[in-house]
């Protein structure tokens, strides 16, 4: 995990709001896919359409252009549309990093052993 940077994203939602839901992400997923330094972006969803799961993967260096540039212009809605709640981040963070991060009550973890191939 050196230099990269991995988040998982647990949130909620009224399946009532999956298909805007969908849309805004499909957007930001177009979006995202244009970042240079974004290695994953995936959005994942239960049957009952209750809980989305969010993995991301970005060199160290993305990740704060990726929310303050790229995330920025769709949060609101984002935010209207799903509870964010829980947030695992793994890797190599900075102080900037988990200044943004922390607002959306991050829990961040270290790697102590294991491998990557």
């Amino acid at each position: 995990m050196q230099n990269e940077i991995y988040s998982l994203y647990h949130l909620s939602i009224d399946p009532a709001n999956y298909d805007a839901l969908k849309a805004l992400v499909d957007e930001l997923v177009a979006a995202t896919a244009k970042e240079s330094d974004t290695i994953a972006y995936e959005f994942l969803v239960n049957a009952d359409r209750t809980k989305v799961h969010i993995i991301e993967r970005y060199r160290t260096q993305g990740l704060l252009p990726h929310v303050r540039q790229t995330f920025s212009p769709y949060a609101e809605r984002f935010l209207a549309l799903v509870k964010i709640d829980q947030l695992y981040v793994y890797g190599d963070t900075t102080p900037e990093i988990r200044e943004v991060l922390d607002g959306f009550g991050a829990i961040y973890l270290t790697s102590f052993a294991g491998f990557t191939r």
